[in-house]
């Protein structure tokens, strides 16, 4: 079997911007779906590959690397060689998520050939992950944190995590790019939850990597551990390494990072190796499945616990390939009030993780990633 073509299919889907509390209006936005096609037949695909999970699509000029660079590179190559090509790539500095999306789209193929799901050509661990739900930043103020925390619990979550407010003053409700953190106003967001949730819900908190001093990390990682939260992820820029091994031997909570520093498994070995981090923490965009894999691997061998971040069907599938001890989680969301997480988007049929009344959210059972595509509604919406 060789590879014959790499296609990149770009298509309209309309989307609901919810920021600061509030939805605006509605606009369109450009989802992908790349796709390998093989000289006998079989055929490969994933959806999106840039921003949140799946729902991004990549931009023109990343749609064009895949179809000019990437394609002639890998066009009349067995495309089983998924490893060959991975290595390829790092040599090459191809672009992160670029490298990614080849691997994800050939890891669908494969797997579509065989007539298996991505995680039982991967080796099955599990059929069903336990989910946290993972709420938008900025949500409202700290009772509505509050309220949809307590709302999630009696939707079936054991765990929630809170995004706080960054970018935004939730005093004055206006944009602050220049001065991202607003401590007091944080602290007050995870106090209300863990007021309404009580003491027997998983918390977790992620700032994404707004606060800009060591100091602002301390105070709120000290509020965390009095409030009995489950991990602190992302507090600082990941650029500032020694600041987090300073952090660590601090806090008493588990630190989760990195979580967006480029490199894949190579980035995180070096924290790990420099106690940067308590947790670790990665996606498919970080590597594809090939580097997720080989960083469980070595979180494994050092007892450290490699939490994947966000939610979509290659994170999913790759979680039913990893034992609970390692990799614990499913990230489910963005969630916020009036979002409607349980509608599939029009593109597909079914969404991926539905989630049960113990908080479980399903692996993916269907040849490849478990996408039931609407190529109807593609095929009507190109660009």
């Amino acid at each position: 079997m060789k590879i014959v073509d790499l296609q990149v299919i770009p298509f309209r889907v309309p989307r609901i911007p919810f920021h600061a509390g509030e939805f605006h209006p509605g606009t369109t936005v450009t989802q992908t779906l790349t796709k390998v096609v093989t000289d006998e037949g079989a055929e490969g695909y994933y959806l999106g590959g840039a921003g949140h999970g799946d729902q991004d699509g990549l931009s023109p000029e990343q749609r064009g690397a895949l179809e000019g660079r990437i394609k002639n590179m890998v066009v009349g190559h067995d495309p089983f060689d998924r490893e060959k090509f991975w290595h390829w790539m790092w040599v090459a500095n191809v672009d992160e998520n670029i490298l990614s999306v080849l691997d994800l789209v050939l890891w669908d193929l494969q797997a579509r050939a065989f007539g298996v799901p991505v995680h039982k050509l991967l080796g099955g661990c599990r059929e069903r992950v336990l989910a946290y739900g993972s709420t938008y930043p900025n949500m409202g103020s700290p009772d509505e944190y509050g309220a949809h925390a307590l709302d999630c619990k009696r939707q079936g979550y054991t765990h929630y995590k809170i995004h706080p407010y960054y970018f935004w003053d939730p005093v004055t409700q206006q944009p602050d790019r220049g001065r991202p953190s607003h401590i007091e106003q944080d602290i007050e967001a995870c106090q209300a939850v863990r007021d309404a949730v009580g003491p027997d819900m998983t918390l977790s908190y992620d700032p994404w990597g707004t606060y800009r001093t060591y100091e602002d990390a301390v105070r709120v990682g000290r509020e965390l551990e009095r409030l009995d939260f489950y991990w602190y992820e992302h507090p600082m820029s990941e650029y500032r390494v020694a600041a987090y091994e300073k952090l660590c031997r601090e806090l008493d909570i588990p630190i989760l990072s990195p979580e967006i520093a480029a490199g894949s498994l190579y980035t995180r070995a070096d924290w790990i190796r420099r106690e940067a981090s308590d947790m670790s923490r990665i996606d498919v965009l970080r590597g594809g499945i090939t580097g997720v894999k080989k960083l469980t691997g070595l979180c494994e061998a050092y007892g450290v616990r490699c939490e994947i971040h966000m939610s979509g069907f290659a994170n999913l599938q790759v979680l039913g390939s990893t034992s609970e001890d390692t990799c614990q989680y499913y990230e489910r969301g963005l969630l916020a009030p009036g979002v409607d997480y349980e509608t599939p988007p029009p593109y597909l049929h079914e969404i991926c993780d539905p989630m049960d009344d113990e908080g479980y959210v399903r692996v993916p059972t269907e040849p490849g990633m478990g996408y039931s595509i609407n190529w109807d509604y593609i095929e009507e919406h190109r660009i």
